[in-house]
């Protein structure tokens, strides 16, 4: 999994300055998940390039980024953007079953041999 894609914190520090529709395709060719951080303070990957990535075969995993218990509620900020990037439930890997999430894992991981 990709995690904070571009370093942003949102009212705080821009973006790094890297080439995001390139690393979609990394992600789509390498069967690799980019995590959509539910904080408040980045929504990174940002809500406009998940269409692209959805496209492309990527999944995304919604995390809340959280580093208390009460972060746990910025799930919903995650869920919205993630509606807003045009997401629906199959594409996020972490509202799958258990046993299709380790399916998913294992094909990844045959992938890399």
């Amino acid at each position: 999994m990709l995690g904070h894609v571009t370093g942003r914190l949102l009212l705080q520090r821009p973006s790094y300055a890297v080439n995001i529709p390139a690393i979609i395709d990394a992600a789509a060719a390498t069967g690799t998940i980019i995590e959509l951080n539910a904080s408040p303070w980045r929504l990174d990957m940002d809500w406009r390039w998940w269409k692209l990535a959805k496209e492309k075969g990527v999944r995304t995993s919604i995390n809340p980024d959280a580093h208390s218990v009460h972060g746990l509620q910025d799930l919903f900020f995650g869920i919205r953007s993630a509606r807003k990037g045009w997401l629906e439930r199959g594409d996020v890997i972490n509202t799958m079953p258990l046993g299709e999430i380790e399916v998913f894992l294992k094909a990844k991981r045959e992938r890399m041999v």
